[in-house]
């Protein structure tokens, strides 16, 4: 293949990315579903964060959740097990979910109407940073284990996320990272990030993040009624 040839197979890849994140995102608004694209590093705490969510919010938010085929075991039976219909979706050699999977993952998910669907990214801040997906918004995760230094690293990322959460809070004592200076980083490359700073394992600040989903969901039905 000439690298003529290849440039137009690459657009024709990036066209129908975009016609099915226009699919997706308008399959979701008339449903009146808030998808969120949950994006971090390797051991972030993506997984225990949404197992927690589906939890916290059992019997006030309807919630599912797509997540990249690493999930398919042990992560995806750990969704299951708190308690929420769990999908996952073979990427094969990507290093990101597309807008074609999360048509396909959703087609057998089948989220009900006025729910949340979490979609738990792969573990990695630089490939799902310009991919859209036909989510609602992105979340990046970022874990007081990482460095707080991570959005001057991957500023991309956290220009495309409406939240910025800091997971692992419980671990501030032992570990050097600094909350107001990973907020400021962030905000350099997005001055509209909305912190949140929680630990998924302890529960500590979790209200706040499933305040902000339930209030995002309220805002889907809505718009879709």
């Amino acid at each position: 293949m000439t690298e003529h040839e290849h440039g137009h197979m690459y657009d024709r890849e990036f066209d129908a990315s975009l016609v099915a994140a226009r699919r997706n995102r308008a399959w979701f608004a008339e449903r009146g579903i808030f998808a969120v694209d949950l994006v971090g590093g390797p051991g972030s705490g993506k997984t225990t964060l949404i197992e927690r969510t589906i939890r916290e919010l059992r019997g006030r938010l309807a919630v599912s959740v797509l997540a990249a085929a690493p999930a398919k075991g042990l992560d995806g039976d750990r969704v299951r097990a708190a308690g929420a219909p769990a999908v996952a979706v073979a990427i094969g050699s990507q290093c990101h979910l597309d807008a074609e999977m999360v048509t396909r993952g959703l087609a057998e998910l089948q989220p009900a109407s006025g729910s949340a669907v979490l979609i738990e990214n792969v573990g990695n801040l630089v490939c799902p940073a310009r991919i859209d997906l036909g989510e609602r918004t992105k979340a990046v995760v970022l874990s007081v284990t990482e460095g707080d230094d991570k959005p001057l690293k991957y500023p991309d990322i956290f220009a495309a996320a409406a939240v910025l959460v800091i997971n692992k809070i419980d671990l501030l004592p032992h570990v050097d990272f600094n909350v107001d200076r990973a907020v400021a980083h962030a905000r350099a490359a997005n001055p509209g990030i909305q912190p949140i700073w929680l630990s998924a394992r302890s529960g500590k600040g979790l209200g706040c993040w499933c305040d902000w989903l339930r209030r995002e969901a309220s805002s889907a039905r809505d718009r879709a009624a």
